[in-house]
């Protein structure tokens, strides 16, 4: 028998009606705040993630679905959704238009070849939002709340937290200070972390190996090596969120996994879901629209982890919905058919083509869920009726075929 590869994973059923039900409710959320949807391919060129995630990231040097097409180009399957949204955004010139603001949201398959685990697979969805134009902190703070909006409407406890990674002009000062410390502790830290020493010092931070957490407990903190403007909307975006009531923690060690981020970072934990905790994450990149030859633009978005979430989402529960309708003999299947076409213009509705008694077609009807159970038998055939029952109301009628 073939199978689904590892660390892929069909949905079908309860999974399926979560799913949808998480992006149905974030959608709404997005189209609330003003977010227009986004669909960019799969496919894409691998020096777009080169260029923008970073080729000292894990996730283009281990991690990505890379290989030469037919036409001898150097492709690979999208591992997050950002930087096709950018490259989308300067493919159609929009970073040309000075003074405008564009908010696009996208949900879809990413693709990263890691090590199969709970909330954590090989092919995994994303809800995600891009805001392009709009420097304020207060749009960093207003992507933090839509993230809080879309949490509390699918009923979600989640904890934030937040940190700067400064700028051009405060970073450089502050990874040399911490490259001199990492220096002095390379003995005791691990393999990974001592390759990115040269490579991409700030990464260390996020290390989640134990003794390395411990001694980057007194690793320089860029918080406290921020410059003017970085220090001055860090405090600001903390008062906004501590005046709208959204709780927080400053956590001086979080860094994103991708290299465009700059000033504001932020993720979403949850307890519930074990030690793959984060359930979302963001924050700002803006000059990645400049990294990728675009004119500089500044931008903030975040993506949700659809399949860190599913199993701590509850589906509200599910009325009766829509019409079951049968026969009791196989003649009257044709009279069925247009009256079944008629109601599915509005409401859902299922056919039975096989003739069965009235018990088994009750009994179907009670296991789709149906509010109604249409049935056509011999009589209502002869005298242009249907015989309807209301499984709520657990009503009983007899009704003319043009008055349904």
């Amino acid at each position: 028998m073939i199978k689904a590869l590892r660390g892929m994973k069909d949905l079908t059923f309860e999974e399926s009606k979560k799913f949808t039900y998480i992006i149905d409710r974030a959608t709404k959320i997005a189209k609330n705040y003003g977010y227009s949807y986004i669909e960019t391919p799969i496919l894409e060129e691998t020096k777009l993630f080169k260029r923008s995630v970073g080729e000292s990231s894990d996730i283009v040097g281990k991690e990505m679905y890379q290989f030469v097409d037919k036409g001898g180009n150097d492709v690979c399957m999208r591992p997050e959704g950002t930087a096709g949204v950018v490259r989308a955004f300067i493919q159609a010139k929009l970073d040309r238009r000075v003074n405008e603001k564009f908010k696009f949201f996208y949900h879809g398959a990413m693709f990263r070849y890691e090590r199969p685990q709970k909330g954590r697979l090989r092919e995994f969805h994303q809800f995600g939002c891009e805001s392009f134009g709009e420097e304020s902190v207060y749009e960093d703070f207003t992507i933090i709340q839509m993230i809080a909006d879309i949490f509390d409407s699918l009923g979600i406890k989640y904890a934030l937290k937040i940190n700067s990674l400064g700028c051009k002009e405060c970073m450089p000062k502050y990874r040399e200070n911490l490259v001199k410390f990492l220096e002095t502790k390379k003995a005791d830290l691990c393999e990974d972390c001592n390759r990115r020493v040269s490579t991409n010092p700030i990464r260390v931070l996020d290390c989640k190996n134990s003794n390395c957490q411990e001694i980057l407990k007194s690793s320089p903190k860029l918080i406290d090596n921020l410059c003017e403007s970085c220090k001055s909307d860090f405090e600001e975006l903390k008062r906004i969120l501590e005046q709208n009531g959204i709780e927080f923690e400053v956590d001086t060690n979080l860094v994103r996994g991708l290299d465009y981020y700059n000033k504001t970072a932020f993720e979403f934990i949850s307890k519930e879901i074990g030690a793959q905790s984060a359930i979302a994450g963001g924050g700002r990149y803006d000059r990645l629209v400049e990294f990728l030859n675009g004119k500089s633009t500044p931008a903030v978005g975040f993506a949700i982890g659809i399949e860190r979430i599913m199993d701590i989402v509850k589906l509200p529960e599910t009325k009766r919905e829509g019409y079951y309708m049968g026969v009791l003999d196989q003649k009257g299947l044709d009279t069925l058919l247009p009256l079944a076409h008629r109601k599915r213009r509005e409401t859902k509705t299922f056919i039975e083509y096989k003739p069965k008694k009235l018990k088994a077609h009750l009994k179907g009807a009670d296991k789709i869920n149906a509010k109604y159970c249409v049935v056509i038998g011999e009589d209502e055939l002869k005298n242009g009726t249907l015989w309807i029952k209301d499984l709520e109301e657990k009503k009983e009628s007899i009704i003319k075929q043009k008055e349904f």
